[in-house]
């Protein structure tokens, strides 16, 4: 399976985006007279344990593209591994953004080692502890439809396992539209907020 560009640009760009979110939510909460680690909005606290573990991620992140740019791929594994280490406080839905992240980049990583099961095992954890609709969750859906998508062009060189490769590929397609799902339910919901 290939890297794309955009997918590894849209991955910089998401988590930039959960640190500069935080940061601000942090800068309001102190703003409003909150003292550090106050609310910033009714439920949502940004602390210092929660930025040390995002910035914690985002390092192991960089250091996996290193990795993966010098085509050590082994390496990168072990260092998506420790995102999903990582210890995030109780309740962070960033927690939960991060993770499913990484483990979108562990399935994909996997499986340009030739390991589908290992890679599908992976989505298939992280999709069970999804507990809420997010770009995030739509990602890990598309991963599963290209392991899927490669299970079927596997399956589809042996004549005899034709009926395999066709399940693989309905699976794909099912994956790839909850992905798509998922993302027009967040786009129509960011629409209405700016109206």
């Amino acid at each position: 399976m290939t890297r794309a560009r955009l997918p590894l640009w849209l991955r910089h760009a998401a988590l930039l985006w959960l640190l500069v979110v935080a940061c601000s939510r942090e800068q309001a909460a102190h703003s409003d007279g909150n003292q550090r680690g106050g609310s910033a909005a009714p439920g949502v606290v940004i602390g210092d344990d929660l930025m040390v573990a995002l910035a914690q991620a985002k390092n192991h992140h960089h250091k996996a593209n290193v990795y993966i740019a010098d085509g050590n791929t082994t390496e990168a594994i072990a260092s998506v591994r420790q995102i999903l280490a990582l210890r995030f406080p109780a309740n962070a839905p960033e927690a939960d953004d991060v993770r499913h992240d990484a483990r979108a980049l562990l399935a994909k990583l996997l499986a340009s080692q030739g390991k589908l099961e290992d890679a599908m095992a992976v989505i298939a954890e992280g999709l069970a502890s999804a507990t809420r609709e997010s770009f995030f969750v739509a990602n890990m859906y598309t991963v599963k439809g290209e392991l899927h998508q490669a299970r079927a062009e596997l399956l589809s060189k042996d004549v005899a396992r034709k009926t395999d490769a066709d399940a693989e590929r309905r699976a794909a397609i099912m994956a790839f539209d909850r992905s798509i799902e998922i993302n027009t339910k967040l786009q129509q919901q960011l629409e209405s907020q700016h109206r």
